[in-house]
């Protein structure tokens, strides 16, 4: 069984899957590693270079591959767009929502602009919450709100689904 972790870039799925990974004794995957070892870059690069939707699709690509067991797997915040990468983690285990508000996600990323989205320069974060959350809702089989828990007990409340 694998749990995936999705959510908002600041939501804390790397952190968070890290400590759950060592609680529960599993592997851990960051599926934004996974990206920038197999294109040589890394995500701001490719952002750069090729563009927010190749990013998206790259992402996608390295999601719909993915076949590992007994995995804490962090995805990047518009894995959400692929419909076959989200299948493939419900196929693979529990796929879990980490859900945070605008306010926090706002003071926790900074200079949006300058964070390395995968979204349209032009695109707020408003308008990201508003196009990404209905998604994350979609696919998710579990929502945790993370705000205002430590990692440690965000970790112990989806070791407990």
């Amino acid at each position: 069984m694998n749990i995936s972790l999705i959510g908002m870039p600041g939501a804390g799925k790397s952190t968070v899957g890290v400590v759950l990974a060592k609680q529960m004794g599993m592997q851990f995957i960051d599926t934004d590693i996974l990206i920038q070892i197999r294109e040589h870059a890394t995500l701001e690069q490719i952002l750069q270079q090729q563009g927010y939707l190749a990013l998206r699709a790259i992402e996608g690509q390295i999601i719909q591959q993915l076949d590992v067991q007994n995995s804490v797997i962090a995805t990047g915040g518009s894995a959400v767009y692929n419909r076959g990468a989200m299948q493939n983690l419900q196929r693979l285990g529990k796929v879990v929502y980490l859900r945070v508000s605008p306010q926090q996600l706002s003071e926790r990323l900074g200079d949006f602009a300058q964070r390395g989205i995968a979204a349209a320069a032009t695109t707020s974060l408003v308008q990201l919450l508003e196009e990404r959350i209905p998604l994350y809702e979609q696919y998710a089989q579990y929502t945790l709100d993370s705000e205002h828990c430590s990692i440690e007990q965000v970790a112990e409340k989806i070791a407990l689904l």
